[in-house]
């Protein structure tokens, strides 16, 4: 029999091998995916209720009605967000939440194939790994919003931007016509890697494409209504700033309440002072962008390896369209994902390390299934319990872009003096 020492190494051992295999990271992205399948179908608390009932009816307004919505009227998201809802219909509106569904997991088993590679011994095990926890923390919404498509995109984009420059610019841009978050990865990447002249071409190209498409289809005057249509709503239930006035209501303070706008069809809230909230935090956001991305440009200009910085960047400028924003759902928590496995996959080539953040990541995304989708009614109902759950999640968000913003100021303050090594050359050394 094995001395208990050798017997202990050799369980080690097999741990690893298991946890980095292939194999076990695929069974584990099948059974992810039909948990949040499962869950999105037949769960409570309707969590796809905007795919079945709001894309499906935007998708039959155009099919049936010949009235699409992006082209002929005005709508909230860019004009390729209706290319994954349309493609949802190919086998007619009763399996429309499964085809969804099944593009979905498509699309992430692309992103899974960008992170570990195709090898029997998996690269970058243990952010696939984090991946996985992520997205069962997240719970159903990880799978059952728009946002699920530009995930996966992004993450492709991600992680192909250093060896393919101009095809992670390409994948940003689309992903921005579909959802307008991953345009903060695009600008991250536009400030902080070296080869920002293939990303710029690429990302020019893609969006000449699709404003020469929109206009060909008559819908020109649509093209910008994503960007008009956010600036004109109030504050959503779920945003950081909305926080104060959901506890005002709770307490009967400032006449404040809850109410759901029937234009946009989402949860408000109204009071006191939330329309001038509303009306400043626009520009607010748009001053934290330019304050954020100035730190990225001085950083530069200091010689900070792209290594440390595009992670930084990206994480930060992300966090800030959460954080200073009006608007806030459930879905935004997603996002979050991108940069920290970019962060988490680049740390090994010298790049920041990003524990915190990951930690602070899973906190956020399983505060965030407490909120969406089964107690979303006590939340609108001001729950104490649940407006406790939402502000420690809110809370999370303003960790996630203090931390993100202090890194930046560090990296800025104490730039490294060494030669940078080029991320694709590091990457052969790092792939086990």
């Amino acid at each position: 029999m094995p001395a208990p020492a050798a017997r202990l190494a050799t369980a080690r051992r097999f741990t690893v091998t298991a946890a980095g295999s292939a194999v076990s990271l695929w069974i584990a992205f099948a059974a992810v995916h039909l948990w949040l399948g499962f869950l999105n179908l037949y769960g409570p608390g309707l969590p796809m209720g905007d795919v079945t009932y709001v894309y499906l009816f935007w998708v039959e307004r155009g099919v049936l009605g010949n009235e699409w919505v992006g082209i002929d009227t005005s709508w909230v998201y860019p004009l390729l967000a209706l290319v994954p809802m349309l493609a949802s219909y190919a086998f007619g509106p009763d399996l429309y939440g499964t085809t969804w569904l099944t593009i979905v997991m498509v699309l992430n088993a692309a992103a899974l194939v960008s992170i570990i590679g195709v090898e029997e011994r998996a690269r970058r095990a243990a952010v696939a790994w984090w991946w996985m926890l992520f997205l069962v923390l997240v719970g159903p919404i990880a799978l059952g919003r728009i946002d699920a498509i530009t995930v996966p995109v992004a993450l492709v984009a991600v992680m192909l931007i250093a060896d393919h420059p101009k095809w992670g610019g390409a994948l940003l841009a689309v992903g921005a016509w579909i959802k307008v978050w991953p345009a903060g990865l695009l600008l991250a990447a536009l400030v902080a890697l070296r080869a920002r002249a293939a990303v710029l071409a690429a990302a020019v190209a893609v969006s000449m494409l699709v404003v020469a498409a929109g206009i060909a289809l008559g819908g020109a005057s649509a093209l910008l209504t994503p960007i008009t249509e956010q600036a004109g709503r109030g504050l959503q239930v779920e945003s950081p700033i909305s926080t104060v006035w959901l506890w005002a209501a709770a307490a009967g303070e400032w006449a404040s309440r809850v109410y759901y706008d029937q234009g946009i069809l989402t949860w408000q809230v109204i009071g006191e002072g939330s329309a001038q909230a509303a009306a400043v935090m626009t520009p607010l956001l748009a001053l934290a962008v330019l304050v954020i991305t100035a730190l990225g440009v001085i950083a530069v200009r200091r010689g900070v390896d792209e290594v440390e910085l595009f992670p930084v960047l990206a994480l930060a400028l992300v966090m800030a369209l959460i954080t200073v924003n009006k608007v806030g759902s459930p879905q935004f928590a997603t996002w979050i994902a991108v940069p920290i496995v970019l962060g988490l996959a680049w740390q090994r080539w010298g790049g920041v390390r990003f524990t915190v953040p990951a930690v602070l990541a899973l906190a956020t995304a399983a505060l965030t299934q407490v909120v969406y989708p089964v107690l979303y009614g006590s939340l609108l109902a001001l729950d104490p319990r649940m407006l406790v759950a939402l502000s420690a999640r809110n809370l999370l968000y303003v960790a996630l872009l203090v931390w993100a913003v202090w890194q930046l100021a560090v990296l800025c303050w104490r730039p490294r003096v060494v030669e940078p090594v080029a991320v694709g050359a590091a990457q052969e050394g790092a792939s086990s």
